[in-house]
């Protein structure tokens, strides 16, 4: 399967993909917030939250994996972006390792498909073309070496960044 075929940028609502995983743009206490952590709480009950509320948090940069609950998706892997202080504090690094954390733990459980949001482009401030950059990047980087993950799925809530992805993976 060529590279393109394996990662599709879609503009869509994260909560409704049906792939094995989804990653939530989640903040370090786990315990549920805006955007996209929000909406993946929401959707999920509140054994989501019973489940992260046993994590005792995650530190930026780094993953955690729990249930789907009443996702379509199996599994939730939690990750906590980088907060944008203009590129000077090691965001970029820290956003590489949301992504390679996550794919790794993906990998780790035979998730075979999964779909990320563009994670810390919002509240985070993050700029969305290098986000997207980083992101693809790593993600290519990553499927070149694995043969679990066959579907990558980079979910986008809004014009700019479907553009920003879609230019990135092309």
């Amino acid at each position: 399967m060529t590279m393109r075929k394996k990662i599709e940028v879609v503009r869509d609502d994260i909560v409704k993909q049906e792939v094995d995983a989804i990653v939530n743009a989640a903040n370090n206490s786990l315990l549920g917030g805006g955007g996209v952590d929000g909406a993946i709480h929401n959707a999920a009950g509140p054994g989501l939250l019973e489940e992260c509320r046993k994590l005792n948090g995650c530190p930026t940069g780094e993953a955690r994996i729990t249930k789907g609950y009443k996702l379509p998706a199996k599994w939730v892997i939690h990750t906590v972006g980088p907060i944008w202080k203009g590129g000077t504090h090691g965001e970029d690094e820290k956003l590489v390792l949301c992504y390679r954390n996550s794919l790794a733990l993906a990998e780790q459980y035979g998730i075979r498909t999964i779909a990320f949001p563009s994670i810390s482009t919002g509240a985070y401030g993050f700029p969305v073309e290098r986000a997207s950059r980083i992101a693809v990047c790593e993600i290519k980087s990553f499927l070149e070496r694995s043969t679990t993950i066959e579907k990558v799925i980079l979910v986008c809530f809004n014009k700019k960044a479907y553009k920003c992805y879609s230019m990135a993976v092309e």
